[in-house]
C-alpha cells in the first residue's frame, strides 16, 4: 500500500488503561495475511502507559495512528475514530482483544463474494484465570424463518467479529451512547433495518479476553438491562418488523432475555444481578405463574433477599 493512498480497511481500537494488552492488540492486527489496513487507536483518557506504548509501536509502522480524548467510554472513542477513518471498510478491535491472522483477508474476500456491506465471523471468549467457553460461529441470520424475532433474542455477534462498510455505518449515525454496554448491538440492528446485504464467514477468527480489569461487561446486571433498552427501542421504532406479533407475544419476546439471565444470575449465585433483573422482569411482563416466587422476593430490600437465598 502506499502512504499517499487510502486504505482499504480502517481498523479502530479504543483503548483505556490497557497497558498490558495493547501490544498483543496491535501486533494482530500488523501480523494480517491482509496487509492494506489504517490502525486508529484512540486513547480514552489513560492513567496507565497505554499512549506510550501505542506512540512507540506507531514509531514503527506509519499506518497506526494514535487519538486522545478525555474518558468519555468506548463508543465515544469509537465514534472518534470513524470520524478520522479512509477505509472503506471498517473493524472494531478492542486493545485487550485480539484477530486470527486471516481475519482481515477472509472477511475482505466475504465482501467481495458476496457484494456484502457487513461481513461477520464466528469467536471465542478465552478466560484468563479458568474454563474459556467454547468456540461459536453463530448461523446464517438471513435464513432465519422469522429474522426479526430472532434479532431481539440477543446481540448477533460481538464488536470485534464484524468488517462493515464505513458508509452503511454513517447511513445510520454511528454509535448511539445512550446504554453504555450495548451499543454494538444497537448498531447492529441500525445497520439490518438499513441493509440486509450480509455475509458470514462460518470459521472463529476473533478473540474476547476476558479478566475482570474494569471490563465494561463485567456487571452482569448492567448489560442486561442496556440490552434490553435496546431491543426495546428498536422494536418501537420499527413496528413494521413485528406487525405480525400480537402486542403481548412482542413484549414477551422482549422480556424472555430479561428473564433469562435473572435465573441465570440466580444460579450462579450472582445476586445482585439476580435481584435487579428479577425486579425489573416483573415490571416489563413476558413472565408465567411459575416465576412469582422469584419475582415477588425481588421486591425486598437486597439484604433480605440475600439472607433468604441464602
Amino acid at each position: 500500500m502506499s502512504q499517499n493512498s487510502d486504505p482499504q480497511i480502517s481498523v479502530i481500537m479504543p483503548c483505556h488503561n490497557a497497558a498490558a494488552y495493547v501490544a498483543e492488540a496491535i501486533g494482530s492486527v500488523r501480523t494480517q495475511t491482509f496487509q492494506d489496513w489504517e490502525l486508529i487507536v484512540v486513547d480514552d483518557g489513560s492513567s496507565d502507559a497505554s499512549a506510550e506504548i501505542v506512540t512507540r509501536l506507531a514509531q514503527e509502522d506509519g499506518r497506526i495512528r494514535l487519538l486522545r480524548q478525555e474518558n468519555q467510554g468506548p463508543y465515544p472513542a469509537r465514534n472518534l475514530g470513524l470520524r478520522h477513518a479512509r477505509g472503506e471498510y471498517v473493524a472494531f478491535l478492542d486493545a485487550d482483544d485480539w484477530w486470527d491472522p486471516t481475519f482481515l483477508e477472509k472477511m475482505h474476500r466475504a465482501f467481495l463474494q458476496n457484494q456484502a456491506d457487513l461481513a461477520y465471523c464466528g469467536w471465542q471468549n478465552v478466560a484468563e484465570n479458568g474454563p474459556s467457553r467454547p468456540p461459536y460461529v453463530p448461523p446464517d441470520y438471513l435464513q432465519e424463518r422469522d429474522f426479526w424475532q430472532r434479532l431481539l433474542y440477543s446481540c448477533p455477534w460481538p464488536i470485534h467479529a464484524a468488517l462493515t462498510k464505513r458508509a452503511a455505518i454513517e447511513a445510520v449515525g454511528g454509535f448511539a451512547t445512550y446504554a453504555f454496554t450495548s451499543m454494538d448491538y444497537d448498531l447492529w440492528l441500525k445497520i439490518a433495518a438499513h441493509t440486509r446485504k450480509w455475509a458470514r464467514v462460518p470459521e472463529v477468527l476473533a478473540y474476547y479476553r476476558w479478566h475482570e480489569l474494569g471490563q465494561i461487561s463485567a456487571i452482569r446486571w448492567r448489560q442486561v438491562l442496556n440490552a434490553y433498552e435496546v431491543r426495546r427501542r428498536f422494536a418501537k421504532a420499527h413496528p413494521e418488523f413485528y406487525r405480525r406479533l400480537d402486542p403481548k407475544d412482542l413484549r414477551r419476546l422482549l422480556a424472555k432475555p430479561l428473564l433469562q439471565s435473572a435465573y441465570q444470575a440466580l444460579w450462579r449465585r450472582e445476586l445482585d444481578s439476580a435481584h435487579r433483573l428479577f425486579r425489573r422482569a416483573l415490571f416489563q411482563g413476558g413472565w408465567g405463574f411459575k416465576d412469582l416466587k422469584y419475582l415477588l422476593a425481588s421486591l425486598l430490600p437486597f439484604s433480605w433477599y440475600r439472607r433468604m437465598v441464602a
